[in-house]
């Protein structure tokens, strides 16, 4: 896999780094604080599928291959 969690965080730092330079002009800042928009609005959706990934691994460790039939996504056979 290519992207892993450590890259979007470097991503969320470099952004932050450029929000911080001082040497930016206002139309400069105006660019990059919807950069920044932009960023956080896919940062939340891959950390929310993340969050939903583990979800589902917990409850498959906890119940095993009887919930499979009701989750096909994750490899069960649909009813």
């Amino acid at each position: 896999m290519k992207n892993k969690m450590t890259d979007l965080t470097n991503h969320l730092f470099a952004q932050l780094e450029r929000l911080g330079d001082e040497h930016l002009t206002p139309e400069q800042i105006a660019t990059e604080c919807n950069r920044s928009k932009a960023i956080v609005s896919v940062a939340s959706q891959i950390a929310t599928n993340g969050d939903l990934q583990l979800k589902a691994a917990k409850l498959y460790a906890e119940h095993g291959d009887k919930l499979l039939p009701m989750l096909p996504q994750i490899g069960g056979k649909a009813r």
